[in-house]
């Protein structure tokens, strides 16, 4: 066995390149003869000195040898254990001659790939020696294959090979997408992932460790370049797959820090960051989700944007006729169904547009009347009014009634008083803190009045008292404070703090918020229930950022923090898509528990030495613990993902 290097020129350029194969020479009679048993590609690395080591550890590793008095390099080891599997793999399901000439016709040379489930009629017996056991190569492919099938369903592979992505494309793309869910984090550490924990490739029959980086970066680019066409194809399918409430449209923004200067960014600006990291520049997120949490449309604005300003924006280009007549398209090459016709047409009227108060101003609520949107808003209002005999309950469940209060106003818009008894208790708790660190920052103040060393000029205690008011604002607008100070003014000798009420201010009913809206034949129940909607959207942004490594960006580039920004938001629908599925088997497990429940499911070679001397290598995933059958069982996925390899070494 031994490495063979094979220059090869070009056809386009006309430079030169070369490319590695693992050959393997043996004898037959007076003839020497030669074959391939693996094409190493035109990136392999391993210095020509360690070439010989190289297949000294191949050999090895593939009879069995796995522990050796010999340390190799860990470049060759690495190696070795991937050819080794990538060996193992080619040569599953047949018997593998590593001295053909030895053995009576006997010669290999073309391998079948057959699955071994194909042969469970006929039984296969061998015996083995128990004490040469080994274990190797293990791999996660619990979550890798959920979220697969996932993807599958939708038949979004099918979708980028329509847009003209080549097979090397999708496989990237795909294991970009597959990655974010699986393992969040840059393509960088995706790219490590596919090539060193994961057997997703296995699953597509694709090897990854031939895949270089770059591949990812450019299906990324690809992804977003073909983004609009993929983000409505996405949203068809969804519709096609549940019961899509698409007349309530939910409407919210965020944004994510990068790392770097963002200096090769166009939408790089330092704003206010909701992860408060006013140190690094910026990139918001604007978003418009249908009622039942999928994505309808995206967009990505500079760090800076003004929340308010993006809404005409963002709903215009919802409602632009070639968004109408590519959503009112044929789905995967089929006539569209019904259901799904029915949900595109709503498209066309206008959608109750939900938003909290931060894009809730009056300008926008006024374009909304002007273009005809029904709207459901948080109030900007300070003064709230509630009266307990004129409300009535909304909602009863363990965490407390929510009574609101109707209200019609003389231009016609409902307001909608609204008290949560949890969120009452809520935040009187964080008064009852903040009331708490106020009294003892002017107790230390007090007492320190007259000892040494502690802060007694005049100005400075008035510096400080100041700072304080700033930071417990919520807090000192319930006290009065006066200090004392000597006959030379120069000092402050005496410090006191009365607490006030004040009734009349906008926390006077703590728990209490206002909703405006221009349903009037809503009662207060569908209002209330129609804008706990918006939760939906708050549970979104926290899924993109915790759970699917939406931040921080790495990318210094626009087109790559577009690109990152958009994979995350693939990722989050199919996890969305699984996370319905579930919840329609009573199960509302998180995403992170999920995935945590699923990642101990892995692909393993178990090798064994036989009798006469082979080595039989069987790899398979493990069979499923209790917690990772409920999940399986109710997304109807098979128990054991992947083909069963079995592959014969005769030395």
């Amino acid at each position: 066995m031994f490495i063979r290097r094979t220059k090869t020129r070009t056809t386009e350029s006309g430079e030169h390149y070369y490319s590695y194969r693992l050959v393997d020479s043996y004898r037959v009679a007076d003839h020497v003869h030669q074959r391939t048993l693996l094409n190493l590609g035109n990136t392999f690395t391993i210095p020509h000195e360690h070439w010989s080591l190289l297949t000294q550890r191949i050999e090895q590793v593939i009879l069995g040898q796995l522990n050796t008095l010999v340390s190799y390099p860990f470049d060759v080891e690495r190696e070795a254990q991937h050819i080794s599997a990538s060996l193992l793999r080619k040569y599953s399901q047949s018997e593998l001659f590593l001295r053909p000439g030895k053995v009576k016709e006997k010669i290999q040379n073309s391998i079948s790939n057959t699955d071994i489930n194909a042969q469970e009629e006929s039984r296969d017996v061998h015996t083995v020696d128990l004490n040469s056991l080994e274990l190797t190569n293990s791999r996660s492919v619990g979550v890798e294959a959920v979220a697969l099938s996932a993807l599958l369903t939708i038949k979004l592979d099918e979708k980028l090979a329509k847009l003209g992505f080549n097979s090397k494309q999708i496989n990237a793309a795909m294991g970009n997408i597959i990655g974010r869910m699986v393992q969040p984090g840059s393509e960088l550490s995706t790219h490590q992932w596919l090539q060193q924990n994961s057997a997703l490739g296995e699953l597509l029959d694709c090897d990854y460790t031939q895949q270089s980086l770059s591949a990812l970066y450019r299906a990324s680019d690809l992804l977003w370049k073909h983004h609009d066409d993929i983000e409505s194809y996405v949203y068809q399918q969804h519709c096609s797959m549940f019961d899509v409430e698409s007349s309530i449209t939910l409407f919210d923004l965020t944004n994510t820090f990068f790392e770097g200067s963002g200096q090769y960014n166009s939408l790089a600006a330092y704003g206010h960051s909701k992860e408060k990291r006013s140190d690094c520049p910026l990139v918001t997120l604007a978003l418009v989700l249908d009622g039942n949490g999928f994505s309808r449309r995206s967009r990505i604005y500079p760090g800076n944007v003004s929340e308010p300003s993006t809404l005409q924006k963002m709903l215009e280009g919802l409602m632009a006729p070639n968004t109408l007549e590519s959503e009112q398209a044929v789905v995967s090459g089929e006539k569209t169904p019904e259901p799904v016709q029915q949900s595109l047409l709503e498209l066309c009227q206008r959608p109750t547009i939900v938003m909290d108060a931060g894009i809730a101003t009056e300008e926008n609520i006024t374009w909304l009347k002007q273009q005809g949107y029904p709207y459901i808003v948080v109030s900007r209002k300070q003064h709230l009014e509630f009266d307990e005999n004129k409300a009535v309950a909304v909602n009863q469940e363990q965490g407390g009634t929510v009574r609101a209060m109707r209200v019609e106003r003389e231009d016609g818009e409902i307001e909608l008083y609204c008290h949560s008894e949890q969120r009452e208790a809520k935040e009187q708790a964080i008064n009852a803190r903040f009331i708490s660190r106020f009294e003892q920052e002017l107790d230390y103040l007090a007492e320190g009045l007259d000892k040494p060393r502690r802060l007694k000029n005049a100005k400075k205690v008035s510096e400080k008292i100041g700072r304080l008011r700033q930071k417990y604002a919520r807090a000192a607008k319930n006290y009065t404070v006066s200090t004392q100070n000597d006959e030379q003014g120069k000092n402050t000798i005496a410090l006191t703090y009365p607490r006030i009420e004040c009734e009349q201010e906008s926390d006077a009913h703590p728990g209490v918020y206002c909703l405006r809206s221009s349903h009037k034949d809503w009662n207060e129940a569908k209002l209330w229930q129609t804008y706990t909607l918006l939760t939906e959207l708050e549970a979104v942004f926290r899924s993109l950022k915790s759970e699917l490594g939406m931040r921080p960006v790495y990318h210094q580039k626009t087109e790559r923090v577009e690109g990152h920004l958009f994979i995350t938001l693939l990722a989050y629908n199919l996890v969305h898509q699984i996370r319905l599925s579930l919840k329609a088997k009573n199960i509302n497990d998180s995403w992170e528990t999920i995935r945590t429940t699923l990642n101990t499911q892995m692909r393993t070679t178990v090798s064994l030495r036989g009798k006469d001397g082979e080595v039989i290598h069987l790899r398979k995933s493990n069979y499923p613990n209790a917690e990772q059958q409920v999940l399986l069982r109710a997304l109807e996925l098979t128990w054991n993902p992947g083909k069963t390899q079995k592959t014969i070494i005769v030395p």
